[in-house]
């Protein structure tokens, strides 16, 4: 009669036929083996290793993955703290992460890589120094008005600018004046030709005063004729003078202005510049002095730029404003002194003299063919 085998623990876990633990006594099993591991250890981290029953060791569990188990072990979960994350960022650390994926603290300094400048900035720096150099010259002005501020004065450039001034105002005096003569001769001369119309009619129809009525028609439209072209001069004068005054001496008023400002910010930067060297000099004042020193030399360069460019659109609109007032002035003296004296060859000649060509009724408008 054959002899029982021995029996232990672990040949008491009952199979199936195709190997496996039925699945009643599967989770007791589990529970028992959970109890009996050390703290930490997981189930899914151990594994059985069935040995035969002449075997020395039985029932040995070994720690490792579970056969069949392919999911990677996973790390224990921290959530951030708001609080850690202050202290870390007072303590000045880097936190590098290598390749592998592992965090390392290493000491040192924090540096920051170059960021693009952000135009929202770059525009808010230029508000603010455009506001301090707003105030810096409201400052100036005001001191000045109040007699309190000195100021820088070049005589010579003062005086030509003023005579510069008021011969604008006399100019556009004169040339107000020449078109209100204009429209007046204009007016006069539709009066004659209408006039001239009028009695060369009364002309063809009155056979008693047939002579009369047409002596004072060609009389009339000939005043007419000469006063068109005595029109065409004074508008031809009328054009000149005002290019002159609205364009050549207003872009010369207009450096003028840029030269005031300029004078102004140079006289504004001057009077800081005078207060820092009037106080203490220790530690804090001289980087602003230095600082002050270089805004000071910038405007005083833009400043003697300005006076030099006043100097010389003045001294190139003096020699501009004598030629064109010559040629305008004896045009206009001779149209008006040929036009009263009834000189119809000689205002003819003045107006080729000066290559004015009048304008025929109805040249501007182009013909239907044109418009084909």
């Amino acid at each position: 009669m054959a002899q029982e085998s021995p029996k232990n623990s672990a040949a008491e876990i009952p199979v199936t036929s195709n190997g496996q633990l039925e699945e009643s006594h599967e989770h007791s099993f589990n529970r028992d083996l959970k109890r009996s591991l050390p703290v930490g250890l997981g189930l899914s981290e151990t594994k059985i290793t069935s040995h035969g029953f002449d075997s020395t060791k039985e029932g040995v569990v070994e720690a490792g993955p579970f056969p069949g188990f392919s999911a990677s072990p996973k790390s224990s979960v921290i959530s951030p703290s708001s609080a850690a994350a202050s202290r870390l960022a007072g303590q000045g650390c880097d936190l590098i992460i290598p390749t592998g994926g592992k965090a390392q603290q290493k000491s040192g300094p924090v540096v920051l890589a170059d960021e693009v400048k952000n135009p929202a900035m770059e525009k808010l720096e230029l508000v603010r120094k455009w506001s301090l150099n707003t105030y810096k010259c409201t400052r100036q002005i005001i001191s000045e008005k109040l007699g309190r501020g000195s100021r820088t004065v070049d005589l010579e450039l003062e005086a030509q600018i003023d005579i510069l001034r008021d011969n604008k105002k006399k100019y556009e005096n004169i040339l107000k004046l020449a078109q209100t003569l204009s429209t007046q001769l204009f007016q006069m001369v539709h009066t004659q030709r209408q006039l001239g119309d009028a009695f060369a009619d009364l002309s063809l129809k009155s056979l008693e005063l047939h002579e009369e009525f047409g002596y004072n028609a060609d009389t009339q439209k000939l005043l007419a004729k000469n006063g068109e072209t005595l029109l065409g001069a004074i508008n031809f004068f009328i054009a000149s003078v005002n290019t002159l005054v609205n364009k050549t001496i207003e872009d010369t008023l207009l450096t003028v202005k840029q030269y005031e400002s300029a004078r102004i910010e140079y006289d504004a930067y001057r009077t800081d510049l005078e207060e820092l060297n009037l106080g203490p000099r220790d530690a804090n004042t001289l980087p602003k002095i230095e600082q002050s020193q270089q805004l000071f030399q910038v405007h005083k360069e833009k400043y003697d730029k300005m006076r030099n460019d006043v100097s010389i659109k003045l001294k190139f609109l003096e020699e501009n404003k004598v030629k064109v007032l010559h040629n305008q002035l004896v045009l206009f003296h001779n149209a008006i002194a040929a036009y009263f004296a009834g000189n119809q060859k000689q205002l003819e000649q003045t107006l080729k003299q000066f290559h004015i060509k009048l304008k025929t009724p109805g040249a501007d408008a182009p013909s239907w063919l044109e418009e084909q």
